[in-house]
């Protein structure tokens, strides 16, 4: 409680409370925009904080992050264009709510339960993480690299229908990571005698590319047309509806939270799940879909939740959970800060600061979602000719500014066509960039594991702790082959009976 006090007393400095106020208000911006999302934004942002202190830098772009999640809600509620993926199952009570003049309903319940779930993901947060900082301090080179292999494998097993196509991109993520000089023996790889990669792909520039870019590509392929937001009145759900509604944002704390533990998850999967559960527990089915407030307050809650809980592994461990929080991880290595089990004893500080700015910018989100949703929602009119060249504009701004290089923004401009080639053909994005940031952390720990075992790679099943992730990577590869062979023969015996 003393050091959570403490980050209280920095985060509530006038410098941080901007910069957090700044962080969420463009976080809510980004959510509301269709065609962005939070790891979109915090990419492109996330050269604007080279010249910032690193507790103010990480406070901003969390704000980003969590900032979305709320502003995602509105545009879905009120216009039913989802502003990122998870708000997509909030359009399907959300919008009918409003059709119905429940507008404020709608938004208030999903403001209410987005701070609930938020704020005790973040309480989780604080009395969870330290145990578990101090249990990864006894991990050595071989549970790391273990550890990092579980990951990669959920990350790639859980991609939904293809494991291939997984596979293809977590492969992808790992070849970029092995660019530049090799630690061990001074091997220089893949630089195709270009002098810019032998220090490596910069991460900024990579990121902002594979999202940032090919996003705006995507978003221009599909025009948008946002229709005039409806009024919003009425903020809370009749007397009646209060027990359901808070049952259900009880139930999304905990389903989006435990999510959020997992690596190789994103915010829609606690969505997703929220809505079914709440349906299955519903006494009348049928009204999901018409217009459920339950529908609009579990997966609203579950997705705020989830980012409590994914915050979890980064802090603790090291390891990205998802895309955002693998551009969260990039922030903290440019501003020279080691995400893992030090850095609640080496940086105390920074750790409380920044988990203490996630309540004050939660209370901000709600006193901006509550009275300001309807504003919130007219932004959407802006149209896209204008909206999308100030975004690439300051995405070759910040691209160029890692390095004060061209060769930065081509790396950006070639990787932003990458992904949207990618995205055309199915092939998911979030693996590549979690691998390719978990790539160097693995190949250290790898070489050094074998190091310590002269060499001899069943040592890793030797040690328990180890083994058993490495038993446990195998087993989910086995799984997920085996249902996409399943899904195979069912798809191929509907076509023949077809």
């Amino acid at each position: 409680m003393d050091l959570l006090l403490s980050g209280f007393a920095t985060a509530l400095s006038w410098s941080n409370l901007v910069y957090c106020l700044i962080g969420v208000t463009v976080g809510m911006l980004v959510g509301v925009l269709p065609g962005l999302g939070p790891t979109t934004g915090t990419a492109v942002l996330l050269p604007l904080t080279f010249g910032m202190e690193p507790i103010s830098a990480i406070i901003m772009l969390a704000g980003i992050y969590y900032g979305a999640m709320y502003g995602g809600t509105i545009t879905s509620v009120l216009i039913n264009t989802p502003g990122e993926a998870a708000s997509v199952i909030t359009c399907l009570d959300g919008h009918p709510l409003a059709k119905q003049g429940r507008a404020g309903t709608a938004l208030g319940v999903a403001a209410i339960g987005s701070f609930i779930g938020g704020t005790l993901s973040i309480i989780g947060l604080a009395f969870i993480g330290p145990p578990i900082a101090r249990l990864a301090l006894k991990f050595g080179p071989p549970e790391f690299f273990a550890l990092m292999v579980l990951g990669m494998t959920m990350v790639v097993g859980l991609m939904g229908q293809s494991l291939i196509r997984g596979m293809i991109a977590a492969v992808l993520g790992l070849t970029l990571a092995l660019v530049g000089i090799e630690p061990s023996s001074g091997v220089v790889r893949f630089t195709f005698d270009q002098i810019h990669l032998m220090n490596g792909l910069d991460f900024v520039p990579l990121a902002m590319g594979l999202f940032g870019i090919s996003e705006i590509l995507i978003s221009i392929e599909n025009k948008w047309k946002a229709e005039k937001p409806p009024k919003v009145k009425g903020l809370l759900p009749k007397r009646s509806e209060w027990k359901p509604t808070m049952a259900a944002i009880l139930r999304g704390t905990g389903l989006g939270f435990v999510i959020g533990l997992l690596p190789g998850t994103n915010s829609v999967i606690p969505a997703i799940m929220s809505y079914s559960l709440e349906k299955k527990l519903a006494k009348d089915p049928s009204r999901f879909g018409k217009g459920a407030v339950e529908g609009v307050a579990g997966p609203e809650t579950a997705n705020n939740s989830y980012c409590g809980g994914a915050l979890i592994p980064l802090f603790t461990l090291g390891i990205p959970s998802s895309p955002v929080i693998a551009v969260l991880l990039g922030a903290f290595v440019m501003h020279g800060l080691t995400p893992g089990p030090q850095l609640f004893e080496k940086n105390p500080d920074f750790v409380w600061a920044v988990i203490a700015s996630m309540f004050i910018g939660n209370i901000m989100l709600l006193i901006m979602n509550l009275p300001l949703a309807g504003l919130w929602a007219k932004i959407t009119m802006v149209p896209f000719k204008l909206l999308f060249p100030i975004i690439l504009a300051v995405a070759v701004v910040g691209a160029y500014s890692v390095n004060n290089s061209m060769f930065d923004v081509g790396v950006m401009i070639v990787f932003g066509v990458v992904g949207y080639v990618l995205k055309k053909v199915d092939i998911p994005l979030a693996p590549i960039v979690l691998t390719f940031v978990l790539g160097k952390m693995m190949e250290n720990a790898l070489m050094q594991s074998l190091t310590l075992f002269d060499g001899d790679f069943w040592q890793f099943f030797a040690r328990p702790l180890s083994g058993t992730l490495l038993s446990i990577a195998i087993l989910i590869v086995i799984v997920s082959l085996m249902a996409g062979i399943r899904n195979r023969k069912g798809m191929l015996a509907g076509d023949v009976e077809m």
